[in-house]
């Protein structure tokens, strides 16, 4: 178990004043028995229309706001302290049911009982189906393999073929883009093994979050870990070590199953369903953008290997 303070401080400065502005943002941590939310807060400069939370068909929180006076410059800042808990400590990947059990599982069958699961096995707008994915996945994804056993070696193949590079993608690079070059940031690292996933027919959830700079045990580097992070949540119902709802979280970029050294933001289809600060503006002309993440540890930290 360990507790953690993340700050996320975003700011805009605009060439041009903006008039009008509409924003929502995913920027409350989620709060689970294995993830507890302690303390939020949220500063908005200039100061909005009051703030409207509420929670989106998938259990994220989140926040619009409005501004209706001209504004040069927008800064959020989000504070959260959140104690979180190993929820895999006792993970058995032989346990999961077989890959092609659970794809046909979710299959279309008339009058059958709907299984909500079926939405992150779809194809979504940035993670489209690629044949050049089901093609690399095609050596984990056995059709007699456990889930958890094939994602996880996924997993570690991800990591050990893509190279993570700061700015070496964008926001809407394609993924067959990002596929191709072998190389990315986790946003990538993310889309690729969800879509290859999701090319067997297997629910992935994309998970926007944070990570803390240093890992725990030997304190070695992380990935990723100094603004928001991304990783995946693979479908494996039943199995031994998983929580009850049945996602596993995985992180590509770092190689590892997240102990407590990872926060849940939000979870979606894609970087899109999740994006922590997006909006609606008129005027503003061009603009910069500014983002800080610091996530520091206020209590014991553990990892799962």
């Amino acid at each position: 178990m360990s507790e953690l303070e993340v700050i996320h401080e975003t700011r805009y400065a605009y060439s041009a004043p903006v008039s009008l502005a509409h924003h929502l943002a995913h920027l409350q941590p989620l709060d689970d028995p294995a993830q507890r939310l302690l303390a939020f807060e949220l500063q908005v400069d200039p100061t909005p229309d009051p703030l409207r939370h509420g929670a989106d068909a998938a259990g994220n929180m989140q926040c619009h706001f409005s501004l209706a006076r001209p504004h040069l410059t927008l800064a959020v800042r989000a504070t959260s302290r959140v104690r979180v808990t190993a929820r895999f400590a006792g993970l058995r990947p032989e346990t999961s049911p077989p890959c092609h059990q659970l794809a046909d599982r979710l299959r279309y069958v008339a009058r059958s009982p709907f299984d909500p699961a079926v939405e992150y096995a779809m194809p979504s707008p940035h993670v489209p189906r690629l044949d050049a994915l089901r093609a690399y996945g095609s050596a984990s994804m056995r059709a007699g393999r456990p889930v958890a056993e094939a994602a996880i070696e996924l997993m570690h193949r991800i990591h050990s073929d893509f190279e993570y590079e700061s700015e070496s993608t964008e926001i809407d690079t394609p993924l067959d883009q990002a596929f191709e070059q072998r190389r990315g940031v986790c946003q990538d690292f993310a889309h690729l093994m969800a879509g290859t996933l999701r090319m067997f027919g297997l629910p992935a959830r994309y998970v926007s979050g944070y990570l803390l700079t240093r890992g725990p045990g030997d304190g070695a580097p992380m990935l990723g870990a100094d603004a928001s992070h991304a990783w995946v949540q693979v479908w494996c119902p039943g199995t031994a070590g998983v929580p009850s709802d049945g996602w596993l979280d995985l992180d590509p970029t770092n190689d590892l199953v997240p102990g407590t050294g990872h926060v849940r933001l939000a979870v979606g289809r894609d970087f899109a369903d999740v994006t922590p600060l997006r909006g609606v503006i008129r005027g503003g002309g061009r603009h910069t953008l500014t983002v800080a993440v610091s996530t520091r540890e206020v209590g014991p930290v553990v990892a799962t290997e």
